[in-house]
């Protein structure tokens, strides 16, 4: 079976030299390289911003499978998978603020443990069925079902991972599937829509390391295939800071206006 790979950049803002690289790495390891566009905060996302996402990655040579998938063109699809984990007992919905859950956070009975999303949020609307605000994944009732989730990493961590019932309520707790500024969040849609696209290995950043458990949790939960994951190193700065889209001075654009060519990038990145 061909290895199938994507990169998913979301278009608010410029690709960087970090995104090159997840981008090089992906379609090097894959025998088909597919692209997604993450467009779900709407807010946040520009079409100024993902046209320069293709012509950046065709800059570098890059080619991929047509049509792309487009996030901001699949609410049903995300709504089919909230409503039969709805369906299923294992969501509830949140009406904290971040206020609230600082607050909480702050007693001296709770403690912040900080997960892959932040602070661990400490349950106060577990149990509520109907309403408003945030829908959250139950995370106890959840593994309760489940058991301990496994996955294999071939990259800065090879091996094959466990993660236990008890360290996922406890480090992980009730994540975030829906908002209502954004409608699904990221954990969700990234599960539902690897599977829609066939991905047989994922590759990303190894600062998405932990979350990928999350994943593995909500594919079982949700019947979708685990893929392979490959965890790659992180693009830094001169001071080892992981480079965001606001580092304009390392944008791609700007290298190719004071005349790099796609060489000096795969140079730059250590390709």
């Amino acid at each position: 079976m061909a290895r199938v790979t994507r990169f998913a950049p979301s278009p608010s803002g410029p690709l960087h030299l970090g995104h090159a690289y997840a981008a090089l790495v992906a379609a090097e390891r894959g025998e088909r390289f597919l692209l997604r566009i993450e467009d779900i905060d709407r807010a946040r996302c520009k079409p100024e911003w993902e046209a320069a996402i293709y012509d950046d990655l065709r800059w570098l040579g890059l080619r991929w499978e047509t049509p792309v998938m487009r996030q901001s063109e699949r609410p049903t699809v995300y709504e089919a998978a909230l409503a039969h984990l709805s369906q299923s007992g294992l969501t509830y919905h949140c009406t904290c603020t971040r206020g609230d859950i600082r607050a909480a956070l702050s007693a001296p009975q709770e403690g912040a443990q900080i997960g892959p999303d932040g602070p661990v949020y400490p349950g106060t609307c577990r149990g509520k069925r109907h309403g408003a605000g945030a829908l959250r994944l139950d995370m106890g009732a959840a593994m309760a079902r489940l058991g301990d989730v496994f996955f294999t990493d071939t990259g800065t961590r090879p091996g094959l991972h466990r993660f236990d019932a008890g360290r996922m309520v406890r480090e992980v707790g009730d994540i975030v599937l829906a908002r209502k500024d954004i409608g699904v969040a990221y954990h969700l849609a990234v599960v539902v829509d690897d599977a829609a696209q066939g991905i047989t290995e994922v590759t990303r950043g190894e600062d998405l390391f932990e979350a990928t458990a999350i994943h593995v949790v909500l594919q079982r939960l949700l019947g979708l295939p685990t893929p392979a994951y490959h965890h790659h190193r992180l693009i830094r700065d001169a001071q080892g800071k992981r480079l965001a889209k606001r580092d304009d001075a390392r944008a791609l654009a700007k290298y190719r206006a004071e005349g790099a060519t796609p060489g000096d990038i795969r140079r730059l990145v250590g390709l």
